[in-house]
């Protein structure tokens, strides 16, 4: 099968005075009230950010997504659908789907921490530039080994990996490789193949 390893276009980030809160801040104002649980938001590089209302395509690629990981990631590790990843100290993305240690499954005492998470995912349709930027760069910071972007509308999987540590971005991945819905990706938790998925178990189907 081919792989094409291409550049996306970046759209430039603009510069933006918002009031930005560290992880304790952002945490404190949900203990408060003063951000409901159950609002769609989530903090990225210090900025409280609304999150887009999911489509039925968002919505079935990633429970598709999920059930893809689920039937292949080993025991050490468990799946989470949109919950948060600590990237401190101003960030707490909810990524659509992430990889994260087993023994946080139910550890009712903190969030998952980048660190402990080894692939997120993002299902994107209308924010495609905020996860090519805002979410590329936070977790190439955080030196997430593999983040992947299911281009639902493109029906294509980006996948970005080997982040290298950058001495202004803190982090950076290499260009990505872009894979169509006919061909798989391999799947590596610590440098060890554990499996392979089809681009296409990741998208919904076709009209």
């Amino acid at each position: 099968m081919s792989l094409i390893t291409q550049q996306i276009p970046m759209p430039p980030q603009q510069p933006d005075d918002t009031d930005r809160f560290a992880i304790a801040q952002f945490d404190r104002m949900v203990q408060s009230g003063e951000i409901d649980e159950d609002d769609p938001v989530e903090l990225l590089d210090g900025i409280v950010v609304c999150k887009t209302p999911k489509s039925p395509r968002h919505r079935v690629s990633v429970r598709k997504t999920l059930r893809a990981l689920e039937r292949v990631i080993p025991e050490a590790w468990h799946v989470e659908k949109q919950e948060p990843i600590v990237i401190p100290p101003e960030g707490k993305p909810e990524p659509d789907v992430a990889v994260i240690r087993r023994e946080l499954e139910f550890d009712a005492t903190r969030d998952a921490s980048a660190d402990q998470c080894c692939l997120v995912v993002e299902v994107a349709e209308t924010k495609l530039a905020r996860a090519r930027t805002h979410k590329l760069s936070m977790y190439a910071r955080a030196m997430t080994p593999v983040y992947w972007i299911v281009n639902v509308d493109a029906r294509q999987l980006e996948v970005y990996a080997h982040p290298v540590p950058g001495a202004r971005a803190g982090g950076t991945y290499p260009p990505p490789t872009i894979m169509g819905e006919t061909e798989s990706v391999a799947l590596t938790i610590g440098g060890q193949l554990v499996g392979r998925i089809a681009v296409a178990d990741l998208l919904p189907s076709r009209p």
